[in-house]
C-alpha cells in the first residue's frame, strides 16, 4: 500500500520559478504530500504503460484529516472491514526532506500527547494577596514541564541521542484564564504538545505528570485531546523481507539511507498499531526541511528523480513473496 494524506485544511497553489535553467516548485506541503501524491501516480502510470505485472496488488490511498489528528481519517479507516479486505502486507507513507545527499527513512514515530492541565484556585479581588490562587499553581506546572523540556533539549546535543526523534519535545501551546484585570480567576488552564519517542515507558511518564500536578497544589486535573499509546516500530533488520526489498532497491540506485524515528506524527502510527509494517519515506534529498513554512519548495530535478525512485521501489516491494504469517 502506498499511502499519502490529502491536505483538506490548506490550499495547495502551485508556482514554478526558473533559476539558472533549474525549476523550483513552490506550494503548501510541496515537500510532503503534494509531490509525494504526484510521484506515486506518475510512477504507477509509467509502470502500467510498460505493461508491468506485480506479484502483489498495489493500492494507492489518499486519506483526509491527517493534519488534524487523523481521528476521522486513517485512525477510523483501519478499523473498517473495507480496509481489512484489502489484505495489506506493507505500507509506504510520507517522510521528510533531507538537506544532505542522503535520504531519510522513518521506521517509527514519537507518540503525540496533547494535554491540558486545569488549575483551580481561590478567586478574589486583584488588590488582595489571595492564597492558593490558580496562577500560583499554573506557574509551578509550567515550570515543571519547561524544566523537563530543557533537560531533553540538552540530551539532544549529546552522543546519547542523535536526532529529534530520540528525545521528548515539550512545547507550551495555549494558556487560558481570567475575565478582567481586577478579578483573580477561579481557574487557569495550560496546554502542551508532547512528542514522546517509543523508547519511553508511557505509563511511567504519565505518573511523572501526575506527580507534577500533585506538587503544584490541590485539585489540579488534566485531560488529553490526543493520547497515542502504540509504540510499534517497523523492523529494519536485513533478515526482514520488507526491509530487505526496500533497502535493496535503494542500494541498487546508490542511495544512502539514514534511519530515524519520525519526530512528528503521520498516519503510519495507525497502520503500525494494527500490526502492518510501515516505512515513512519521501525521496527528497538536497532539500531543506521547510515543513509548513513559508516558500516550501522542491527542486525540479529532485522531483523527477523521485518518480524514478518509486518506479524501482514499487516493483521491489510488491514482489515480496507471501510470508508465513499471511498464509
Amino acid at each position: 500500500m502506498f499511502y499519502e494524506h490529502t491536505c483538506s485544511t490548506h490550499s495547495s497553489n502551485l508556482h514554478t520559478v526558473s533559476s539558472d535553467c533549474l525549476f523550483f516548485y513552490f506550494c503548501h506541503n510541496s515537500a510532503v504530500s503534494t509531490f509525494v501524491l504526484c510521484r506515486y501516480i506518475q510512477a504507477v502510470r509509467r509502470l502500467k504503460a510498460e505493461g508491468r505485472k506485480m506479484l502483489r496488488t498495489v493500492h494507492l490511498m489518499f486519506v483526509p484529516d491527517e493534519e488534524v489528528g487523523g481521528h476521522k481519517g486513517m485512525e477510523t479507516f483501519v478499523t473498517h472491514p473495507e480496509f481489512q479486505k484489502l489484505n495489506i502486507g506493507f505500507a509506504l507513507d510520507e517522510g521528510l526532506a533531507n538537506p544532505s545527499e542522503a535520504f531519510t527513512v522513518f521506521y517509527g514515530e514519537r507518540n503525540p500527547w496533547w494535554i491540558t492541565i486545569h488549575c483551580p484556585g481561590s478567586p478574589g479581588h486583584g488588590s488582595r494577596f489571595v492564597e492558593n490562587t490558580a496562577a500560583e499553581k499554573l506557574r509551578q506546572i509550567i515550570n515543571s514541564f519547561l524544566d523537563f523540556r530543557e533537560k531533553e533539549k540538552q540530551r539532544l546535543n549529546t552522543s546519547e541521542c542523535f536526532t529529534l526523534g530520540d528525545v521528548t519535545t515539550v512545547n507550551m501551546t495555549m494558556v487560558k484564564g481570567g475575565v478582567a484585570y481586577n478579578v483573580i480567576p477561579a481557574e487557569m488552564d495550560v496546554s502542551f504538545d508532547l512528542r514522546i519517542p517509543p523508547t519511553v515507558n508511557l505509563q511511567e511518564f504519565e505518573k511523572q505528570i501526575k506527580q507534577w500536578c500533585k506538587e503544584a497544589g490541590e485539585d489540579i486535573t488534566y485531560e488529553f485531546a490526543q493520547k497515542h499509546m502504540n509504540q510499534n516500530v517497523t523492523s529494519t533488520k536485513e533478515s526482514d523481507p520488507w526491509w530487505s526489498a526496500f533497502s535493496g532497491a535503494c542500494e541498487a540506485m546508490n542511495m544512502t539511507l539514514e534511519k530515524e524515528i519520525f519526530p512528528a506524527a503521520t498516519d503510519s502510527r495507525f497502520i503500525r498499531a494494527v500490526g502492518i509494517p510501515a516505512i515513512g519515506f519521501s525521496p527528497m534529498n538536497r532539500t531543506p526541511i521547510l515543513l509548513h513554512d513559508h516558500n516550501e519548495y522542491l527542486n525540479e530535478h529532485v522531483f523527477l528523480k523521485g518518480i524514478k525512485v518509486y518506479e524501482r521501489l514499487i516493483p521491489a516491494i510488491s514482489s515480496v513473496p507471501a510470508l508465513p504469517a499471511e498464509a
